[in-house]
């Protein structure tokens, strides 16, 4: 498949590495600035190169763009995508909340054209493999997750992490990870409980959340931006439990455990590159057969989580001051 890149950071830089130990052909870049889209076509051996999101959207060679912008710009960038029918392969969080998802959704549906969240995590042969053994009942019935993302990020408030317009704070930069997790295990939380701690700028440095569940399972779930965490995971059943060491949303390893505390498995990540070409290659097979929509994430669920976000936004009190008019 054909793919185009939809801005140059860091987070566009490391999926085209990890596209290079695929098959999958990037064919063009495009950013709002001409330089950068030549010095990042250049490092990364791309042939065509634009100086803006409008002229990558209009290659007739690209099949699928790859968004890669700040979160108050994704649903934006993944319309114009849409609306050149290209396939979309949305950055995480998918958009700023769950309107401006679903809008985004609904676009894709009318157009025929495949959507998908980003969320590079739900793909590494890991939680592949996590799954499998939740599935065949190694560790009984799933009763909690504890699961924590915490970075000591930039304080510098002009940073993007720090800067209310550009959706920055811990909870869709860090917190999406454990948020998606728990819907992956349990599905749609019946309560939500939620409490934060704020920067002086006014995005949110610390999140911890509470997700309850008609059958009794809980998760428990922190993202910080102002301290350095162990970035760890564990999920407690019935008859066991599986330790996934740090980093637990990257490539990592696990072990599992009876209820006599014996390690009864043990898993290691063995591959090439960072993990998120596992991601595209399930995008890729979606537009290749003609399916809509991801059986790991489907753009409904992600529109759900999404809408699980804006409630934790609500309960903390977390507003973007442009998140009316970017969806325009």
């Amino acid at each position: 498949m054909n793919w185009g890149i939809l801005a140059t950071g860091s987070i566009a830089a490391s999926f085209v590495a990890d596209l290079h130990t695929q098959r999958e052909r990037v064919v063009a870049v495009g950013s709002r600035s001409a330089e950068s889209a030549a010095q990042f076509a250049e490092r990364f051996g791309i042939e065509r190169h634009y100086p803006s999101y409008e002229a990558l959207a209009a290659d007739p060679d690209v099949e699928a763009i790859y968004v890669a912008t700040p979160h108050p710009f994704h649903a934006q960038n993944a319309r114009l995508a849409l609306e050149h029918g290209k396939h979309v392969l949305v950055e995480k969080p998918f958009t700023l909340n769950a309107r401006e998802a679903a809008e985004v959704v609904d676009l894709a549906k009318s157009k025929g054209l495949v959507v998908m969240e980003a969320m590079w995590t739900r793909f590494l042969p890991h939680m592949v493999r996590l799954r499998e053994i939740l599935a065949e009942g190694r560790i009984g019935t799933v009763r909690s997750l504890v699961a924590d993302h915490a970075q000591d990020l930039p304080d510098d408030p002009s940073h993007r992490l720090n800067a209310p317009e550009l959706g920055g704070g811990a909870l869709l930069d860090l917190g999406i990870y454990p948020v998606s997790f728990a819907w992956d295990l349990f599905g749609p939380p019946d309560t939500i409980q939620s409490v934060a701690a704020f920067k002086a700028t006014g995005v949110d440095a610390q999140v911890a959340t509470l997700f309850g569940y008609r059958t009794g399972a809980i998760a428990s779930l922190l993202c910080a931006s102002d301290t350095a965490g162990r970035n760890i995971a564990t999920v407690h059943g019935t008859a066991g439990r599986i330790e996934i060491d740090s980093v637990w949303y990257a490539p990592t390893s696990f072990r599992v455990y009876d209820t006599g505390n014996n390690v009864i498995e043990e898993f290691h990540s063995r591959f090439a590159g960072r993990g998120m070409q596992f991601q595209a290659i399930a995008f890729a097979d979606r537009v290749r057969t003609g399916i809509g929509s991801s059986t790991i994430l489907p753009p409904s669920e992600t529109v759900a989580i999404m809408k699980s976000l804006d409630i934790i936004r609500e309960q903390i009190g977390l507003t973007y001051p442009n998140e009316k008019t970017v969806s325009k």
